[in-house]
């Protein structure tokens, strides 16, 4: 194993040997002209505190993949951490009605910047960093030994792949080894099926982070009108149904998504010709609504991420306290909001700060009856507070 030294900015080697798995391209004494992947040590001082691979094209040069020095970065090395992440899931997630999990959750599973998701008996493998591209095949391997049932592992990277031209690679699904998976997976949680759409769909074609939030919606939802926004392909919909919802109204701007949503009613035996999808905008839905006088006992945000940049988080602050304000209207007395943010700029006391603000201008009195987190398939490494971004809160007008 070729091995290049990197000395770091003074005083910052602290962080490393905390457990931080990041390192910036300022926080180099000097930035080499070396390949995307090339394994390298990090020091302070001449003395040795990590070794992590590196990445050209980022502004995070470096992510940290070992603190010992006697470590080496090789098929041994991912065969390990894969295999500890899936004893890890059997060992706190109850798998007797699912088969679908995320199996690596990057830097919660010292594998920063990758995504590995597991549909039933295909994975799917997403990259964030072009610096991982060299280790694709020993990630596939390292899937295959340790779950020996799998059928195929599909690629969905999030970075531009070293042998696409363009943009073509980015994000785009493509068969890394094994049968070639369907269109759409058909998998089950709690007990539900669910069709994933994992050549095209988001992420890698399901939320799966929202797996127990889905299935309190089902306990939450009986005899209720149920309003679901960003609905995606209709997954807490379908539990707010099976939980036995008076009526379900779900919305989502992509037209394919509701689709989808309509296909998960009918797999699970339920009427989907009684219920309603809608592909349009949620905010001017919501107004509409507003204007009609329609309201709800159960109102549902999941909205996609409103801070992509430092720079946007008080923008999306402000998006989350208007979208919550304007659900607030539509909320019977004695209703339930279920609200969601997967934006990991924004903290926790900001988001509730932002749905507090909503209720004082909706003049709602709000009581929070649930507060939840990512679920164990998605560990937050206590140094890396950057890993923590979902907030899922149940709130009750009193």
């Amino acid at each position: 194993m070729n091995v290049v030294k990197l000395e770091l900015a003074p005083g910052l080697g602290r962080h490393l040997r905390a457990g931080h798995p990041w390192v910036f391209r300022k926080a180099l004494d000097k930035v080499p002209k070396i390949p995307p992947g090339s394994v390298v040590d990090l020091a302070e001082n001449g003395k040795f505190v990590a070794r992590g691979y590196f990445d050209p094209h980022s502004a995070i040069a470096v992510r940290v993949l070992t603190r010992n020095p006697k470590q080496n970065i090789d098929a041994a090395f991912f065969a390990q951490r894969v295999k500890q992440a899936l004893a890890e899931r059997r060992s706190l997630i109850d798998l007797t009605d699912t088969d679908s999990f995320r199996l690596i959750h990057g830097e919660g599973d010292g594998l920063p910047g990758v995504v590995v998701d597991l549909y039933g008996r295909y994975a799917v493998l997403k990259l964030y960093s072009a610096g991982l591209t060299p280790y694709r095949g020993l990630i596939v391997e390292a899937l295959k030994a340790a779950v020996p049932e799998l059928k195929g592992i599909l690629g969905r990277d999030e970075v531009g792949r070293d042998d696409a031209e363009d943009d073509e690679g980015r994000g785009a699904g493509r068969m890394l080894w094994g049968e070639k998976a369907p269109e759409v997976l058909e998998i089950l949680e709690r007990g539900a099926k669910f069709g994933v759409d994992a050549w095209r769909g988001q992420k890698t074609g399901f939320f799966l982070d929202q797996r127990e939030n889905r299935y309190l919606i089902r306990r939450l939802a009986k005899g209720r009108d149920v309003l679901n926004c960003f609905c995606f392909s209709g997954g807490f919909s379908v539990n707010a149904a099976l939980g036995g919802a008076k009526s379900v109204f779900s919305v989502d701007l992509d037209p394919d998504a509701i689709a989808l949503a309509r296909e998960n009613f009918t797999r699970n035996g339920l009427p989907a010709e009684k219920h309603d999808f809608l592909a349009a905008d949620v905010f001017k839905l919501l107004a509409s609504f507003r204007e009609e006088g329609r309201m709800f006992d159960l109102i549902i945000l999941d909205p996609p991420a409103f801070a992509k940049s430092q720079k946007a988080v008080q923008a999306a602050i402000d998006g989350y306290a208007s979208l919550n304000r304007q659900a607030l209207g539509l909320l019977r007395p004695g209703g339930l909001l279920a609200t969601a943010s997967c934006s990991a700029r924004v903290g926790p006391d900001d988001f509730l700060g932002a749905v507090k603000e909503a209720a004082f201008k909706a003049g709602v009195d709000l009581a929070m009856v649930e507060e939840r987190y990512q679920p164990p398939d998605h560990p937050i490494r206590l140094q890396f507070p950057e890993g923590r971004y979902l907030k899922f809160y149940v709130m009750v007008s009193v």
